[in-house]
């Protein structure tokens, strides 16, 4: 049998640094990770690369929506013939996973799968906020069996015990942990109850259509400082803004959450290079407030649009 741990969190939670902490728990187990990133580019994927393990990424869609439930099925089920003894699947923040139990329970399409829950994380920090605006978010808590609220380093004891207090109203029944840098003890994860699985067949999923994407292609004739700059003058319209840029002849990951800026040098092979994604939602108006911070930058920016659905 092969255990099955799904990662869910809105964006910027923290998903991938708890999974490359998480993965060091099944070492010397065969291990497959699946990676789902809502953009084109698979930025998370190449973050993992280095930790040496089985991989693949599904892109440009939730795994959970119907637009990409085919491919996912398809690659879930070509992970299993190499009968690993642990899957992880990392879930795109903007995913709907409702469905995922009805889809594990699939027995003729996942033979000798053993799905063991999901695990969601929440930021410490800005969790009010998206609660409020992504209604992904209460979805993800609704599956969940475990809850991991963190980035408690960044939040005061008020943020954190009002963060508790929301999650507890939705989910009365469910274990809450707290941590930084996305860290997990193994006692936490012996206290998840395995979910019951639907007999149900998995509903038609749609795109929610509150959530806003768009992709701000931008020139090299930036530096560094005035990214950062430019950046924040809409950073708190926003989700994230997610992307890899080379400037300066360096290249970049520029990774922002909330009215966090975060750009840090990147070593490894990129694609869409100074293609940034912004992810926003109804009542942000992110693409306004990108509109006028263009004109403080004439001529450093290439393209802004929305993103492909």
């Amino acid at each position: 049998m092969s255990k099955l741990y799904l990662v869910t969190g809105f964006l910027g939670a923290g998903k991938t640094t708890f999974l490359k902490n998480f993965i060091h728990m099944f070492d010397g187990q065969r291990l497959h990770v699946i990676v789902n990133e809502y953009g084109k580019e698979g930025i998370d994927g190449k973050i993992l690369q280095e930790v040496g393990t089985v991989l693949d990424e599904i892109n440009n869609g939730s795994i959970f929506c119907s637009c990409r439930l085919d491919k996912f099925e398809e690659v879930l089920q070509k992970a299993l013939e190499s009968q690993p003894d642990v899957i992880v699947i990392e879930a795109s923040g903007l995913s709907n996973p409702t469905n995922v139990r009805k889809i594990m329970a699939q027995e003729e399409k996942f033979p000798g799968l053993e799905y063991m829950g999901s695990i969601c994380l929440v930021d410490a920090k800005r969790f009010h906020k998206v609660y409020q605006t992504a209604t992904v978010v209460k979805k993800q808590i609704s599956i969940s069996d475990i809850i991991l609220i963190n980035k408690t380093d960044i939040a005061t004891a008020e943020e954190l015990a009002n963060v508790r207090q929301m999650i507890v109203n939705q989910r009365p029944d469910i274990e809450i942990f707290e941590t930084r840098y996305g860290k997990i003890e193994a006692d936490w994860l012996e206290l998840m109850k395995k979910p019951p699985l639907s007999a149900e067949r998995p509903e038609i999923q749609t795109k929610d259509i509150t959530l806003k994407s768009y992709i701000l292609e931008i020139s090299d004739k930036f530096t560094c400082y005035e990214l950062e700059k430019f950046v924040e003058m809409f950073l708190a319209d926003t989700y994230r803004v997610k992307g890899f840029v080379a400037l300066e002849g360096k290249t970049f990951l520029l990774d922002c959450v909330g009215s966090l800026f975060q750009m840090k040098e990147f070593q490894g092979e990129t694609a869409d290079v100074n293609q940034i994604v912004i992810l926003a939602g109804n009542g942000l108006p992110a693409a306004k407030s990108v509109k006028e911070a263009m004109k403080w930058y004439p001529g450093k920016v290439i393209d802004f649009k929305p993103a492909k659905q």
